[in-house]
This record gives C-alpha cells, structure tokens and sequence, in this order.
C-alpha cells in the first residue's frame, strides 16, 4: 500500500514535468524557428524485494521473493529539429535555411567575462546595430567566415550557399554550422543552442532564403491534445492516491482499533 502512494506520487511528478513542457511549447508557437520539445519517459530499474525480521527459509535462504516496479520516470527532454514552415516577410534582413533541419546560423555571445561563445540558432531575423553589423533581435552578433558581418545599408542580396553580395561585391559568407545529430545539442535559453564534446559537423547542403523566417515546429492541435491528456493521467494518479490514502487510514485507525 505504501507502495501504491509513491508510484501515484511520482506519477503526478512526471505528469506535472510533462505539463511543463507542453504549457513551453504552447507559450512559444509564435517564436520565429522554436524546436518542440517532448518528454521521453523511462520505467524504473526493478527493484529487488526481500523478506526481512523473517525466519530464513532452507528453500530460499537469500530472502529474495521478486522483483517490483515503481512506475515510470522522466528519462530526458528531447527536442524534435524537424524545419518549420517557411513565412515570406519581404524583409532583406530575414533569412532562413531550407532543406536542412540540422544546420544553424552561428551567433557570437558574450559570456560573463565578456569573452565571445559561439552559439547557433535558427532564427534567422536579423537586424543592423548602430555599428552596421548584422545581429540577432537580442544584440548577438551574427558571424561570417570572416567574423562579425558589416553592411552598409539594405542594398545586399543572400545567395542560396550563404554567400552576401552587396553593391556587387562579396562581402563575406554566412557561417552556417550543420549537424550529424542534432540530439548532441543542448538549448541554453533566448533560442539559442550550444554543441556538446559529441557534436559533429558535416557539410551543409541545404539553401539559404532571403526574406523568409522560419516558424516554430509546435502543432497546437497536437499539444492541446497531449495537454488534456496529462490532465487526465494526472487526475487518475490523483484519485487512487486519495483511495490509498483512506484505507491505510482505515487500516490504521479502524482495522487495528482495541475495542
């Protein structure tokens, strides 16, 4: 019985993590290129069971009767990279990458210290700063194979390998970092992503798109659905927690009550 009370209890944990992150999801349909993220569950290790303050038995001196399970857990948060739909916007600072789920415009943030860290995301609305140098709409500077991009004005056109020509010139080329797996990579917050010791790269063959942005991956319909169907598992665990409750009180305060 006491069991049955920690397997609802972690069961409305996990329930309240999933929530979480589909209330993440919902609250960012509107970010330009947001990847969706899920919760994979994993079930408990088995645990052994031991009979203890018992008489050993020749038959089974361990004491061992079986194993047990304690429900389900939370075993990580994945990320689908999958491309979202392509919006025209008209804008020459608007960019996106087509064709390559896995491939990532590469931003320059400065740490504490103020040093440089490369970081990559997909929103591709960029803008100039008072310096003429292309950035992201939180002031991060976007980078070129050359460094830290500078145009002059709105009188440049983006070729489809990334490459920037403007007044007929190539003034530098996109630094676009592409992904064997994208489930190396680790979101870090102002959709950002970071790569980890086990991220590689590969050549980038997807396209480069002027006055597009790329919209959130996050199907609302589907997240809705999901929503409703936590709130049920959460209430469900919810109840038999309850039931479980009352009758070790009854157990306890009834059942072994001297009359």
């Amino acid at each position: 019985m006491i069991r049955g009370l920690y397997t609802s209890g972690w069961g409305m944990l996990v329930d309240s993590k999933r929530m979480d992150v589909i209330a993440n999801n919902l609250a960012n349909v509107n970010t330009n290129a947001y990847k969706k993220d899920a919760v994979v569950l994993e079930a408990f290790p088995d645990l052994l069971t031991k009979r203890i303050n018992d008489t050993p038995s020749p038959l089974n001196p361990s004491g061992n009767i079986g194993s047990m399970e304690l429900g389900s857990d939370v075993g990580q948060v994945f990320t689908y990279y999958t491309q979202g739909q392509l919006l025209k916007t008209d804008n020459k600072f608007d960019l996106a990458l087509q064709n390559a789920g896995s491939a990532f415009f590469t931003v320059a943030v400065p740490d504490a210290q103020g040093n440089m860290q490369e970081y990559y995301t997909r929103d591709g609305a960029f803008v100039l700063n008072a310096n003429k140098q292309l950035v992201t709409k939180e002031g991060y500077l976007v980078m070129g194979e050359n460094g830290p991009i500078t145009l002059q004005g709105e009188n440049f056109s983006v070729q489809p390998d990334g490459t920037i020509v403007e007044d007929g010139v190539n003034v530098d080329k996109l630094l676009i970092r592409d992904f064997t797996d994208t489930g190396t990579l680790r979101k870090v917050g102002s959709n950002l992503v970071r790569s980890t010791e086990e991220s590689k790269e590969q050549l980038f063959t997807g396209t480069v798109v002027q006055g597009f942005v790329e919209q959130a991956n996050v199907n609302i319909v589907k997240e809705m659905v999901d929503m409703i169907s936590v709130m049920r598992s959460y209430e469900s665990n919810q109840k038999i927690l309850q039931m479980q409750d009352s009758t070790l009180d009854k157990a306890v305060n009834e059942v072994g009550a001297v009359r």
